[in-house]
């Protein structure tokens, strides 16, 4: 077992466009180290210039898919040379009526170098793997699916 703690801060300001209410910005702190600018989405008076929550989780998803991908990938001996990803997740009606993070769609491309390359085949059972090792989806109820992939 691990644990895995941020900080976030908030201190009350004036919102930047609306007079009648508070700014949405704050920060997250990880290990003390990095820190990232975070507000509400736009749509809920948030600041365009910051991350949201929403984006948040869904790089998180993708970012834990690609990381163990990778990992099976290296155990396979592949050579990726690179992995870019474009998810989106899409915030929807859910069934009690409130909005959740309802499904998690993945767009990677892959590049490999090497003398042996994944076809088809191969490329799909390391997407297979990465989502059940995964942590980060396997503790959401989101669906999260591989859309497209390409080299």
């Amino acid at each position: 077992m691990s644990e895995h703690v941020a900080e976030i801060k908030w201190e009350k300001n004036a919102h930047a466009d609306d007079a009648s209410t508070y700014s949405r910005n704050h920060v997250s702190h990880f290990d003390g180290k990095q820190k990232l600018n975070v507000s509400a989405s736009v749509e809920y008076k948030g600041d365009a210039l910051c991350a949201d929550p929403e984006q948040l989780l869904v790089s998180a998803a993708a970012s834990c898919h690609m990381l163990f991908f990778l990992a099976i990938a290296e155990q396979l001996g592949f050579l990726p040379e690179s992995y870019c990803d474009m998810p989106v997740g899409y915030l929807e009606k859910a069934d009690g009526g409130g909005l959740e993070i309802t499904r998690i769609e993945l767009y990677p491309k892959i590049v490999f170098s090497g003398e042996k390359r994944p076809d088809a085949d191969a490329i799909n059972r390391m997407h297979s793997g990465a989502h059940k090792r995964c942590f980060i989806g396997n503790s959401i109820k989101a669906t999260i699916t591989v859309c497209d992939y390409s080299e």
